[in-house]
């Protein structure tokens, strides 16, 4: 009969030979299971979350929300106190209104200025022919005034001759006294004839005196007149200057309206409220949140894979995701790859120049947007088991 500690020293290589093989089996197994296939628990639901802010300073009137209410884009969620805005719309639309004001004068005065202007410039022009035509005149009447005299001093020669001639036939009792009479009459009248010439041939050089300077005056008249162009071009400037006063006045009406639109903080995108923190008489401003919105609308996985897990993964790759929260799984696919690692772009993101280098498997995210997320509400943080078939 065999002693028991044989028969223990015959089983055990059949024990030790069983247990690696079944070792082996589970291990192929894990192996074949496992193949074309990556998987993380570091994944979580993402969403996009919109931070509210108000625009402008100011104190808050109204809060027109609760915490987790739905909101839709557009709605308003702060009211903040609007009297300054309001007081500074109208000033800026007064302000407005005297330039459009200031602007519809200048554009009358460029009217007028462009007729009156031309009006002038043609009264020089005719002016100065009129002094022309004046100075011929004048210098006609000069002529003629100078041939009048002329004819008188002959008429007076004459006459002086004729009375001299009968003078003298009287004292030798050859002609009548009444004869020598009439030759005396006739040489006085010589005589008030040719003073009458020359006092006409006097107005007429003085005549031409006045005329010479109506003449200059009309010339300066004229040179006054020259000017249209430069007085238009300062009308127009002046037009210019108020067409630009009034678009700074809208400028500022705009500016004005846009503050007093801004005390009403409203929704950017539509979802849930979250994260409120902001309450009435509340002083508030655009450094400072008041809440964040978070559309469960849409919403996708992100899986942080090891670096060593990317050789194969690239988008468009089926992927199964099961969500902590809820039973069964969802389906998706890989949307992107990050362009680096999380590390990296974190607000202290690590210097292995630095000296203390140890070296650490870094994580890579992956978007991984869903087929259908079944009915279930996915909020962003929820935690997240992703295999993604790589093959």
């Amino acid at each position: 009969m065999e002693a028991p500690t044989a028969k223990k020293r015959k089983k055990a290589p059949v024990v030790f030979g069983g247990l690696i093989g079944a070792a082996v089996v589970i291990a192929g197994v894990v192996y074949f299971t496992r193949l074309g296939k990556e998987s993380t628990d570091d994944a979580q639901v993402e969403a996009h979350v919109a931070n509210v802010s108000a625009r402008i300073a100011g104190q808050v009137k109204r809060v027109l929300v609760e915490d987790n209410q739905p909101v839709k884009k557009g709605d308003v969620i702060v009211e903040l106190d609007d009297r300054d805005q309001q007081v500074r719309v109208l000033s800026a639309r007064a302000d407005l209104a005297a330039a459009q004001a200031q602007l519809r004068q200048a554009q009358t005065q460029l009217a007028l200025t462009d007729k009156t202007a031309k009006a002038n410039l043609a009264v020089a022009k005719g002016g100065i022919a009129q002094a022309a035509a004046v100075t011929g005149s004048t210098q006609a009447m000069i002529d003629q005034a100078k041939a009048d005299v002329s004819a008188a001093e002959s008429r007076k020669q004459l006459t002086k001759l004729d009375r001299d001639r009968y003078e003298k036939m009287l004292a030798g009792g050859a002609v009548a006294k009444a004869e020598v009479d009439a030759r005396v009459a006739a040489d006085t009248q010589a005589d008030a004839q040719l003073a009458q010439a020359k006092a006409r041939l006097t107005t007429a050089l003085a005549n031409r005196s006045n005329s010479s300077g109506t003449a200059e005056s009309a010339e300066g008249k004229l040179l006054a007149a020259s000017t249209v162009d430069e007085q238009l071009e300062s009308a127009k400037a002046q037009v210019a200057l108020q067409e630009a006063r009034v678009a700074q006045s809208q400028a500022a009406l705009d500016r004005a309206q846009l503050e007093l639109d801004y005390t009403k903080v409203k929704a950017e995108i539509s979802g849930s409220l979250a994260r409120r923190s902001v309450e009435p008489g509340q002083m508030v401003g655009p450094d400072r949140p008041l809440a964040a919105i978070v559309d469960l609308d849409d919403t996708w996985v992100v899986a942080n894979l090891k670096e060593t897990q990317l050789q194969d993964v690239k988008p468009g790759q089926s992927v199964d995701v099961s969500i902590d929260t809820f039973s069964g799984e969802l389906h998706g696919k890989v949307d992107s790859i990050a362009a680096g690692t999380g590390s990296r772009f974190s607000l202290l993101p690590p210097d292995n120049a630095s000296g203390n280098f140890i070296k650490v498997t870094q994580r890579v995210p992956v978007k991984i947007k869903l087929d259908d997320r079944a009915g279930k509400l996915l909020r962003p943080g929820m935690s997240a088991d992703v295999t993604i078939h790589t093959r």
